[in-house]
């Protein structure tokens, strides 16, 4: 199957991602990974995106096309792929759709992970990081420390990153409406969209999407 994985910033993509392609056999692709790797990798993508992020700038969707592209094109995507973070807009949308067609490919799904806004910033503005170790993640209400500020791993001092500040994330969701939100009108003309509420235990989420891409 070919999927596209969309929802706010905090839905929980990345964990749901990892679990679907895990449960069909197909690479998650996401978008970081992908900056990730080209950059190490030296390749010439990689090194056009570091050009613009190092001076601060957003990279064109024409490098991410390219990066997205060459990643679809390995033979573990022969048989499908689940696209997380990609694509991001329209243009990065008619992109996908024009490089499969000329492949000879369409999308099977797009999964709309749902979630309220309030509850978006719950999550993300929750979360705290151990300074000793930054896989030592916390949360002030669903998952919080014995003591407040202490990591009970290690005792390191709990903290937010600066990313997760209510101002922060509100200004997050506001680009993803702006950018983002309009490619699942985009699908929904074509039919390809499943609304998958996103409140709840992650197995049940799975279970859910599982359902919705049966059908």
């Amino acid at each position: 199957m070919r999927i596209v994985l969309v929802g706010p910033p905090g839905a929980g993509k990345g964990t749901q991602a990892a679990f679907l392609a895990k449960n069909l056999s197909i690479p998650h692709i996401s978008t970081g990974d992908l900056f990730r790797a080209n950059i190490s990798q030296g390749t010439e993508l990689g090194k056009s995106a570091k050009s613009y992020m190092d001076a601060g700038e957003l990279v064109p969707d024409s490098v991410t096309i390219g990066m997205a592209k060459d990643r679809m094109e390995q033979p573990d995507a022969a048989n499908g792929f689940l696209l997380d973070g990609f694509p991001r807009n329209l243009s990065q949308a008619e992109a996908l759709d024009e490089i499969l067609k000329a492949a000879g490919l369409s999308l099977d799904a797009v999964l709309d992970l749902e979630v309220e806004e309030d509850e978006v910033v719950k999550r993300i503005a929750g979360r705290r990081i151990c300074r000793k170790d930054s896989s030592h993640v916390f949360h002030v209400t669903y998952a919080a420390p014995k003591a407040e500020g202490v990591c009970d791993t290690c005792g390191g001092e709990l903290y937010q990153r600066g990313d997760d500040s209510e101002a922060t994330v509100r200004n997050r969701l506001a680009v993803y409406h702006a950018e983002t939100e309009p490619i699942i009108d985009y699908y929904k003309a074509q039919g390809l969209v499943s609304t998958i509420p996103a409140l709840g235990e992650v197995a049940e989420i799975t279970r859910r999407a599982m359902d919705a891409l049966k059908k």
